[in-house]
């Protein structure tokens, strides 16, 4: 059974396995006459051919209270394309897929660009952000969810308690983040959050000093989850990170702009597992490498705007204050492991805090040679000012690659 301890700073929505999913699926029909529920899945062609997303659909299908579906597709040819519109007609409901590599949405891309707001970076980020412009666009949903496509271990009750806690009348969140146990398979995993996002925040705070914005973070059972749900009103001035600072960036654009009492996190699964990127120690733009100089960047950048100061002296302190840190969570999580008869290597764990100890100084240098940078993707409000008819035409273009190849 779920333990039930709550932070006092977000609402934890525990599953405490006594409600059966006929039953929450049950109150999501009843809830998706007046408010209709729409679900985004950012996803790459290679991912149709692997065994996660299969059984995504497959799951998906078996509800039945969504209204649309919006699916990005990134890195797909023409003919893969016409592949992942047959791919997808497996799905019980109707569904828009956003061809994003092709020649209609490249066009208006490069549009965006002239007016420099189009995302820098390709990736998730970008796929996830043209994706809300299109449900901003439709103007039907009134809760929308974004979950990975690579979960192998999907199943529908975790849909279900994703969108529960912002379609329910009777509760006040308006944005909900999942969270689970990452442990799969004998061992345990999620190592960017255990080996660095927890132990980086604490580090944070002893250095900066307390911080009601560091609180928040750490308030978060698993802040680097995929899964989000939210109330449409949030759609249009939501800020989207580009890099891989995705989750980071959306969790403190909460914290910016919603009241802490209107924020949850919901349990979502006994157990989670999904594709696993490499450590990538000798090449900085790829992996867990990249994954975690663009989160530390991330909170750097939020912490700066908060009238915090950095300098070389401020991130050799985070850095020692970080290796520290970490090295005795991999004492408590080897633990952990035994206790649990986990497998549990050593010897990698600490070459990861190593890794990450080093791209905190990395992240630091780029924080100074950049100070310009902006991490985040323009809001669709701020398109809509610039090119009051760019969400019509791209509602126009994403239909015409709809009807021309879902027939």
């Amino acid at each position: 059974m779920s333990e039930f301890s709550q932070n006092g700073v977000v609402a934890t929505l525990h599953d405490f396995s006594n409600r059966d999913l006929k039953d929450l699926e049950r109150d999501l029909k009843k809830f998706s006459k007046d408010r209709k529920m729409e679900l985004i899945l950012p996803c790459l062609y290679s991912e149709l051919e692997g065994n996660a997303l299969p059984n995504i659909v497959s799951e998906i299908s078996k509800t039945n209270y969504l209204n649309h579906i919006i699916i990005g597709l990134d890195r797909a040819n023409e003919e893969q394309a016409k592949k992942a519109w047959n791919f997808f007609k497996k799905l019980n409901c109707p569904f828009t897929i956003l061809w994003n590599d092709g020649p209609n949405l490249l066009k208006l891309d490069k549009e965006l660009k002239n007016y420099n707001l189009a995302p820098q970076e390709l990736g998730k980020g970008r796929n996830v952000w043209y994706c809300l412009g299109m449900a901003i666009a439709r103007g039907e949903a009134r809760s929308i969810a974004f979950h990975d496509c690579d979960i192998l271990t999907f199943d529908r009750r975790l849909l279900a308690k994703l969108f529960y806690p912002v379609v329910n009348p009777l509760f006040n969140f308006e944005f909900c983040k999942g969270y689970y146990p990452r442990v799969a398979e004998g061992k345990m995993n999620g190592r960017v959050s255990r080996l660095l996002v927890t132990p980086l925040l604490t580090a944070m705070e002893k250095t900066v000093g307390h911080n009601d914005y560091l609180d928040y973070m750490k308030a978060f059972k698993y802040p680097l989850a995929g899964e989000f749900s939210f109330r449409r009103n949030l759609m249009a001035d939501m800020r989207i990170p580009c890099d891989w600072g995705i989750e980071i960036g959306i969790l403190s654009e909460m914290y910016r702009n919603q009241a802490s009492n209107r924020i949850c996190q919901v349990d979502l699964a006994d157990t989670y597992d999904h594709k696993h990127q490499d450590l990538s120690i000798d090449d900085q733009t790829k992996g867990l490498s990249k994954m975690s100089i663009d989160i530390i960047k991330t909170l750097i950048k939020k912490l700066a705007t908060q009238g915090n100061s950095f300098s070389l002296e401020t991130f050799r302190s985070i850095k020692a204050t970080y290796y520290r840190t970490a090295l005795d969570m991999i004492d408590i999580y080897r633990s952990d492991a035994l206790m649990n008869g986990l497998k549990y290597d050593s010897h990698m764990e600490e070459k990861a805090v190593e890794l990450f100890a080093l791209n905190i100084m990395k992240a630091g240098e780029s924080f100074f040679e950049n100070p310009m940078d902006t991490p985040f993707i323009p809001t669709w409000s701020r398109v809509n000012s610039a090119i009051p008819n760019f969400m019509n035409r791209l509602k126009q273009k994403v239909e015409l690659d709809n009807e021309k190849y879902k027939s």
